[in-house]
């Protein structure tokens, strides 16, 4: 069994795993400690490639219906807040690249203005946001909802949106902007894994039957 392309003898099985997956670097963590090489002449073949696609597919964005991937992050008042205790309520677990940024505060100001209009659904944004920014992000603009620090980026892995982003010609890693509805049970009644900042609260609404 072959798995691997003809690759020159000089390259790297980092960068051989980058090329055959066309996967950036950033994203192939599993790379760093590949275990079980097969070497042939003129071909890479790895056991660890198979981690490598599980890992790739561990990345995509829970299915509608799902139990929802668990959520133990500091908020903007350095309190740990876990979804799993919010159990028996309806959550808004939404994700964004950056708080106090144009998007991001248009998102966040249309879900504070909805409010009182979503009954006992809580509203928890996530980012890889230090806890002293998003306190100065929510008084600044006064949210007065759940702000979550996911500084290391696990939870928007857990949830497919950590994603290779390009702009003005850079590539790079950051958080896709998207939104899930988790039900009382705990499971994502509602996936939108890109979502606009303007139609956040609409859909919310829609959702809830609002």
């Amino acid at each position: 069994m072959t798995l691997g392309g003809e690759l020159p003898a000089s390259s790297s099985l980092r960068d051989a795993f980058d090329t055959q997956s066309g996967v950036p670097a950033e994203r192939s963590s599993c790379l760093h400690s590949l275990k079980g090489v097969i070497v042939r002449p003129h071909r890479v073949v790895t056991l660890g490639w198979i981690a490598e696609l599980s890992t790739l597919a561990a990345m995509t964005t829970p299915d509608e219906g799902s139990e929802a991937p668990d959520i133990a992050l500091p908020d903007q008042h350095d309190t740990v807040v876990r979804l799993a205790d919010l159990r028996g309520r309806h959550v808004l677990v939404y994700f964004y690249p950056r708080a106090d940024t144009p998007g991001c505060t248009t998102q966040a100001c249309g879900l504070r203005d909805v409010a009182d209009r979503i009954g006992d659904t809580v509203i928890v944004g996530i980012s890889p946001d230090t806890p002293a920014k998003l306190r100065r992000f929510d008084d600044k603009y006064g949210l007065g909802f759940t702000l979550l620090s996911d500084i290391d980026h696990a939870v928007a892995e857990a949830y497919g949106v950590w994603v290779e982003k390009k702009n003005y010609g850079k590539t790079y890693m950051g958080v896709q902007r998207s939104a899930f509805l988790v039900g009382a049970d705990g499971r994502i009644e509602r996936a939108w894994p890109t979502i606009s900042p303007k139609d956040t609260p609409t859909k919310l609404l829609e959702a809830l039957g609002r």
